[in-house]
């Protein structure tokens, strides 16, 4: 397989809303759009991620030969390091952003995890602090 060297990790996130998901990131969680071709795709940036959100008119969301069709959903999910877990949730509860967990403590840290507009998971996580 020939690879190209790049330090971006792409994840594919199938979405219900195109430009409702590109919302959600780009005004809750701080990606910045990249491109944006409504209704069937877009991409948004934060550090070295790049998630690519398609839509069920993207050729990621066209039915597979058995017919079953892509869904959104599920809980593989993004992670995003917070400095402030309870802040970033009491800033996203504000703005009506749903939580499917309450925050959970463990050995390394805290976390939560919330869905986007098409209910695609993401986690926030605090580290442990020392």
């Amino acid at each position: 397989m020939t690879t190209i060297e790049d330090s971006t990790v792409s994840v594919r996130y199938l979405v219900d809303d195109v430009a409702a998901a590109l919302g959600f990131y780009t005004g809750h969680l701080g990606f910045t759009s990249i491109t944006t071709f409504l209704p069937a795709f877009a991409d948004v940036r934060r550090g070295h991620l790049r998630l690519l959100l398609s839509g069920p008119d993207s050729s990621a969301g066209r039915a597979m030969p058995d017919g079953r069709r892509p869904q959104p959903g599920g809980w593989n999910r993004i992670h995003l390091i917070v400095g402030d877990i309870d802040t970033e949730v009491a800033r996203l509860r504000t703005a009506g952003v749903v939580f499917r967990s309450d925050v959970i403590t463990g050995p390394g840290g805290r976390q939560i995890v919330l869905d986007d507009p098409a209910g695609n998971p993401v986690e926030l996580f605090e580290p442990a602090h020392g």
